[in-house]
């Protein structure tokens, strides 16, 4: 059971909280005595899902860059995801501290759980994973009706992306994580399912890493139809990253133009707003069809 919520009835008391429970995603149960009340969140998207599953009001700490919604931009840091500030997180007496899987440093989870902080670990690999994270979150900070609702909504989002893209003519594509060094991503990272489902082909999906680096000699022998990348959320579509590439006007992205920039946090964020990067993606592959035919 990944979440369980206890309580008790009082005569002309109503209900009165006994317990919560819920698993993480390395399988560990966190049960804290009664909702969460004073939360930190330790990585840009632990801090979106938190807001995103109605848990907003309590967070009382983030690290940077957790620029997502406006309202995590006017909270105090406890430093990087990578580089915690364990005495000013301490001394917020956190009932709730969302570490990330594989973004915070084991020797500083290792601290967390020495001191006896309530933690619960996320880092959502699947679609279904962003949906049952924020539904968990609910729970452990008593907003369920909030996160039940985002969930079923980010549910019905994907369905519907599905829906519309399902059978459309399958298109070779290299996703650029990086470009120095040149870095791509596999099927089972999250943007390699979103490409999947628009209807795209992902030359690089069978590799063992997540997120693999390569070589453009790589590139150049997948022969991609469609490249893209994730740039600014601000400020319009840049190519730079991408200006490499066109010196290669034999490989068919190049020679039909489909090189494509789509704003970068949503699409890398495992996040409700993993949908609006995967619109743009859709859209993106939609158009390089249409260059193609």
């Amino acid at each position: 059971m990944m979440f369980r919520i206890f309580f008790l009835f009082f005569a002309g008391l109503g209900p009165v909280w006994a317990s919560v429970c819920a698993t993480d995603d390395t399988g560990a149960e966190l049960c804290l005595s009664k909702p969460a009340q004073r939360i930190v969140t330790l990585s840009p998207g632990a801090t979106e899902l938190a807001f995103a599953a109605g848990a907003g009001p309590q967070v009382v700490a983030v690290v940077e860059y957790s620029d997502y919604p406006d309202e995590a931009l006017k909270l105090p840091s406890v430093g990087s995801h990578t580089r915690i500030d364990l005495e000013a997180l301490v001394a917020l007496e956190p009932d709730l501290v969302i570490t990330w899987v594989s973004g915070n440093p084991a020797e500083q989870v290792a601290k967390l759980d020495q001191l006896g902080l309530p933690r619960f670990a996320i880092e959502p690999r699947t679609f279904e994973g962003v949906s049952t994270a924020l539904e968990r979150l609910a729970v452990l900070a008593g907003t369920e009706s909030t996160g039940q609702a985002a969930a079923e909504a980010f549910r019905e989002g994907v369905s519907a992306l599905t829906e519309q893209y399902r059978g459309r003519a399958a298109l070779r594509v290299f996703y650029q994580v990086w470009d120095q060094p040149l870095m791509t991503i596999n099927d089972e990272h999250l943007i390699g399912k979103v490409i999947k489902l628009c209807g795209g082909h992902n030359i690089f999906g069978t590799m063992d890493r997540l997120v693999p680096r390569i070589g453009s000699e790589d590139v150049l022998a997948g022969d991609p139809e469609v490249i893209v990348t994730g740039g600014p959320d601000e400020g319009g579509e840049s190519d730079v990253s991408l200006d490499r590439w066109r010196l290669f006007g034999a490989m068919t992205a190049v020679g039909h133009d489909n090189l494509y920039v789509i704003p970068a946090s949503p699409i890398s964020r495992p996040t409700p707003r993993l949908l609006d990067g995967a619109r743009a993606v859709c859209e993106k592959l939609e158009l390089a069809r249409d260059r193609l035919h």
